[in-house]
C-alpha cells in the first residue's frame, strides 16, 4: 500500500514521527521498504476495525498533519484502553490526503481494495472531501470528515462534524460590526470549494449589519506571493479583511500583511486559523487579527485541560503544538465512538440514522448533533502574540 503510515492497535507510533510527513508515494520511497516494512500495510486478523486517516500530510494544509495525527493515535490507544468500538480494537491507517486530487483518490481506492479499510476519518480540503465522498459512497464506506467546512454536506454515508459559516462566521462579523464599527469588508480565499461557498453565506452576514464588500478575490493554493493582493487590498481600503487562506497559504499571507504595516491599521478575521498556523505567523504580524472556533487550547473546560495533558503525556512536551484543525481528528474518531455504540453496529445504516441526532463528548466538552448538523461551544478571539485571547462565547 502506498503513502499510507500504519499503527499498531494498542497505541504509539510504528514509525518515526519523520516518516509522517515523507511522501511514500514516490518510486524512490517505495523501494526503501523493507518487506517487514510492507508487513505493516496487511491486514491482521478478522476482528479488527481498520480506520484509514485521510490526513492532509503535504502541502498548504499538511501544516496540521503531525498535529492531526498524533490527535487521531490518542484517540485510538484511549478507544482501544476501553476495549475498542463494540469489541473491536482499532487499527490506524494514515494516508496523506495532500497533492494532486487523482492520486488522493487512487490511495483511497487502493485503501479500500487492498488494506481492506473499514471507514475512513478525513481531515483535509473540501476539495478533497467532494473527490472522496464518491469514491466511499460507491463502496458504501462511512466517512467522518472533521474539520471546519462550508456546510450543507447531506451525500449519504458521509457525517462532517466541523464548524460552519453559520455558527462560526455570522456573530464574528455582528460583533465587529457592532463593536469595531466595522463596515467595509475585503474578502480573500483559496481558490477552492470552502471559500467559494464560505464567502457567499459571508456576503449575506455582512449585508445583515449593513455593511458591504469591497472587493473579493481567489488565490490558487501554494502561493505565496502576496504583494498584488495586498496592494488590491490596500487600495480598496476595507475596515476588515475576512481571510480564508488554508494552512501555510495563510501564514505567508499574514505574515506580509503584518510586515507590510496593514496590520496596524485593518482588522483581520481569519477562518481555518487555530494555534498552529498563528505560530508560523508569528507574534510581530498577528496584531488585529481575530477568529472563530469550536476549539482553542485556553478555553479552560475540563475536557480541553484533560485532553491537552493526555497529549502531552503520550507526545512529549516537544510534540507537535494542538490545534482547531488538527484536534479536529481526535473529535472524528470520539464521534465514530458514540455513534457506533448508540447504533449499536458499525453497519452503514443503523450508523446514519444514530449520526443525524446525537451528543457526544471530546476535547471540546459536549457536542450536539441534530438533524445532521453539529453544534458546539463557540469562542470569539483576538490573537495576542503566540496565543489566542478569548473574548466572548458566540
Amino acid at each position: 500500500m502506498r503513502a499510507t503510515v500504519n499503527f499498531p492497535a494498542h497505541g504509539g507510533p510504528a514509525l518515526p514521527p519523520s516518516m509522517l510527513l515523507r511522501n511514500l508515494s514516490s518510486s524512490a520511497a517505495d523501494g526503501a521498504l523493507s518487506p517487514s516494512d510492507h508487513a505493516l500495510f496487511r491486514r491482521r486478523g478478522s476482528n479488527r476495525l481498520r480506520i484509514g486517516g485521510f490526513i492532509c500530510c503535504s502541502g498548504s494544509p499538511g501544516v496540521w498533519g503531525p498535529c492531526a495525527t498524533n490527535s487521531a493515535q490518542l484517540a485510538v490507544a484511549e478507544i482501544n484502553r476501553r476495549g475498542g468500538i463494540l469489541g473491536r480494537e482499532i487499527e490506524l491507517s494514515i494516508y496523506d490526503a495532500g497533492g494532486p486530487l487523482d492520486e488522493v483518490l487512487d490511495r483511497a481506492e487502493q485503501a479500500i481494495a487492498f488494506d481492506e479499510v473499514d471507514l475512513i476519518v478525513g481531515l483535509h480540503t473540501s476539495a478533497v472531501r467532494v473527490a472522496l465522498r464518491d469514491v466511499t459512497t460507491r463502496h458504501r464506506i462511512p466517512y467522518i470528515y472533521t474539520p471546519v467546512y462550508e456546510g450543507g454536506e447531506r451525500t449519504p454515508g458521509v457525517m462532517a462534524i466541523g464548524e460552519t459559516p453559520r455558527w462560526q462566521s455570522r456573530p464574528s462579523i455582528h460583533w465587529l460590526a457592532d463593536v469595531k464599527k466595522a463596515q467595509r469588508w475585503y474578502l480573500i480565499g483559496s481558490d477552492y470549494v470552502w471559500p467559494w461557498q464560505s464567502h457567499r453565506a459571508v456576503k449575506n452576514y455582512i449585508r445583515e449589519t449593513g455593511g458591504h464588500v469591497v472587493g473579493e478575490e481567489f488565490v490558487p493554493l501554494g502561493e505565496d506571493n502576496h504583494e498584488p493582493h495586498l496592494a488590491r487590498i490596500r487600495a480598496a481600503k476595507p475596515d476588515v479583511v475576512l481571510i480564508s487562506l488554508i494552512g501555510t497559504d495563510s501564514v505567508t499571507f499574514n505574515r506580509a500583511f503584518g510586515e507590510c504595516g496593514l496590520g496596524a491599521t485593518t482588522l483581520r478575521l481569519a477562518g481555518a486559523m487555530d494555534e498552529t498556523v498563528l505560530l508560523g505567523i508569528g507574534a510581530d504580524n498577528s496584531e488585529n487579527m481575530f477568529c472563530a472556533s469550536g476549539y482553542f487550547t485556553g478555553t479552560g473546560a475540563r475536557a480541553n485541560d484533560e485532553f491537552q495533558s493526555r497529549y502531552h503525556a503520550m507526545f512529549g512536551p516537544n510534540a507537535p503544538p494542538i490545534g482547531s484543525v488538527g484536534q479536529s481528528s481526535y473529535e472524528g474518531l470520539r464521534f465514530l465512538e458514540a455513534v457506533a455504540n448508540k447504533a449499536g453496529s458499525l453497519s452503514m445504516g443503523p450508523m446514519l440514522a444514530a449520526a443525524r441526532n446525537i451528543v457526544y463528548s471530546g476535547a471540546r466538552g459536549p457536542v450536539t448533533v441534530r438533524d445532521g448538523r453539529a453544534r458546539m461551544p463557540m469562542h470569539l478571539a483576538e490573537a495576542d502574540g503566540l496565543d489566542f485571547k478569548l473574548i466572548k462565547p458566540i
